[in-house]
């Protein structure tokens, strides 16, 4: 499969898009502003213990205080799950049982365990989301290229997408003749076929860190930052460019410059599938990027057969509601009802992923008679299911139709990301974020001064509000920007736009 990771850097906003066969599948933001701190290590102090739950609040000196449940104190259970992008967690397989043969030892309750003003090391397992904090765990998971290391942990686990036993069983043999006493290790995925030496430096790599992340902590008082996880772009590079993977494309010499130097390091053999993109033309307007995240918004989402699926969200789950539209078969209407339903399938899996909705989801499949074509449906959907990474649940369809599943969320959904509710209309509806219009305009205008290079200044039009965003929040942005296009860039609040929309206009250098 023809899969390529593009890569857009620029001083306010990263923006990280996966494709296949030329069709975005995954799209990752992280803001200057709003930099995420999943992955992140925290010496924590803790602010309040709710034996009713067995769940604590601690403070690890975010906005917010983190939430704790007793569940994620210890590393117990013959499973583990880890986060393969920082943000979107891989199930694996840990072979190797709790220490008393069952998949979790009884603990104490959490009261007996945490007080409060306690301190404790601390990661955080799911970003802020919304009104509620961080999400935390005391299993440390530390994942290096090829590996990740749990030290408080004892299992080995390789990772299912692994399938070859020999395979698993050589590097199994490999890690836990290197494994220290104390520290278990989980093998990913980009570990398969290679050597003994090359997974005996990512142990040694992995141990330094935490040996030197043990050794900070101590020296720290709580509430503060002990170890900041890889920002975006080398998180990508890390986890994401794997084998299978044709090429990897950034727009920013910086930036490429540093996926060189970690690529160097740890997947030397994967270098000549880097490149820098160069060209005038935005990068994502180059590869048809920008035009499939504006669809990724939409409610309506077009199948190829004439069909179509509306995808709704309220507060407390996703509704997606199937629909036969324009397609009206050619033998009868059982028929129809269930290639339509089999087709939605694919594009339901497509766009939670795409739009990386979590939660409680509810699908309303066309109704079909059969038991045997619900059945079909049912399966078909499961199938699906398996090749997204992050972890679902999936109910049998109901006698009304419906199928009810869960996905783990991890982090903000592109539209709660990219959007915020509408004022217009008491929250019912999303409108685009102001940080995202004004960063539409920046792109606008580094678009058409690629388009027209004899422009010497150019002037972009936009609401009041975003104009104050962008000369508040993103001056210095603005001042880079004009020196790098070497032209004048104005932004003029204009009152009778709208707020989601702008004019970018210019002016040619005098002959």
């Amino acid at each position: 499969m023809a899969r390529e990771i593009v890569i857009n850097a620029a001083p306010y906003e990263t923006r990280v898009a996966v494709l296949e066969r030329q069709r975005l599948i995954e799209i990752f933001i992280e803001r200057a502003r709003d930099k995420g701190v999943a992955g992140n290590i925290y010496k924590g102090r803790v602010t309040r213990v709710l034996p009713g739950m067995q769940a604590a609040f601690v403070d690890i000196g975010l906005e917010k205080a983190a939430f704790l449940h007793g569940s994620d104190l210890y590393a117990d259970l013959g499973e583990e799950f880890i986060a393969e992008d920082g943000a979107t967690p891989i199930e694996v397989e840990a072979d190797v049982p709790a220490a008393n043969g069952k998949l979790a030892a009884r603990r104490a309750p959490i009261e007996d365990r945490l007080k409060k003003g306690q301190e404790l090391l601390v990661q955080v397992s799911k970003q802020p989301i919304g009104t509620k904090g961080a999400r935390i765990t005391g299993v440390i998971s530390l994942p290096g290229r090829h590996l990740v290391f749990i030290p408080s942990s004892q299992h080995v686990g390789v990772s299912r997408r692994i399938e070859d036993e020999a395979e698993r069983t050589r590097l199994k043999e490999i890690v836990q003749e290197e494994r220290p006493p104390e520290g278990g290790f989980i093998i990913r995925t980009a570990c398969e076929g290679l050597s003994k030496r090359e997974i005996q430096g990512d142990i040694r790599f992995l141990l330094k860190l935490w040996k030197r992340i043990i050794h900070k902590s101590e020296q720290m008082g709580g509430a503060a930052l002990v170890h900041y996880d890889m920002d975006l772009v080398l998180r990508t590079v890390r986890d994401l460019f794997t084998a299978d993977t044709q090429r990897l494309i950034v727009d920013s010499p910086r930036d490429f410059q540093r996926v060189i130097d970690f690529v160097d390091t740890v997947m030397p053999r994967m270098k000549t599938r880097l490149e820098l993109y160069e060209e005038p033309e935005p990068i994502f307007d180059r590869f048809s990027i920008e035009s499939q995240i504006t669809k990724a918004l939409e409610r309506k989402v077009w199948l190829k057969s004439g069909g179509y699926i509306v995808i709704d969200h309220t507060e407390a789950l996703t509704v997606i509601d199937v629909n036969t539209g324009r397609y009206v078969g050619k033998k009868s209407q059982e028929e129809t009802v269930l290639k339509t339903n089999i087709e939605a399938v694919k594009t339901i899996v497509e766009q939670l992923r795409l739009r990386n909705i979590g939660g409680l989801i509810v699908i309303d499949f066309i109704d079909m008679e059969e038991p045997a074509n619900q059945r079909e449906v049912f399966e078909a959907l499961n199938a699906a299911l398996k090749k997204d990474k992050a972890r679902s649940k999936l109910l049998p369809i109901s006698e009304l139709g419906l199928i009810e599943m869960t996905r783990k969320r991890t982090r903000e959904s592109l539209l709660q990301l990219l959007c915020s509710p509408c004022p217009t209309c008491d929250a019912k509806g999303h409108i685009k974020a102001t940080a995202t219009i004004a960063y539409e305009v920046l792109r606008r205008v580094q678009r058409e001064a690629a388009l027209n290079p004899k422009m010497s200044q150019i002037t972009a039009h936009v609401h009041p509000t975003i104009a104050q965003y962008l000369h508040h929040h993103e001056e210095r942005t603005l001042q880079a920007l004009e020196a790098k296009l070497d032209k004048k860039i104005i932004v003029k609040a204009t009152s009778d736009l709208d707020e989601s929309r702008y004019e970018v206009t210019g002016v040619e250098a005098a002959a």
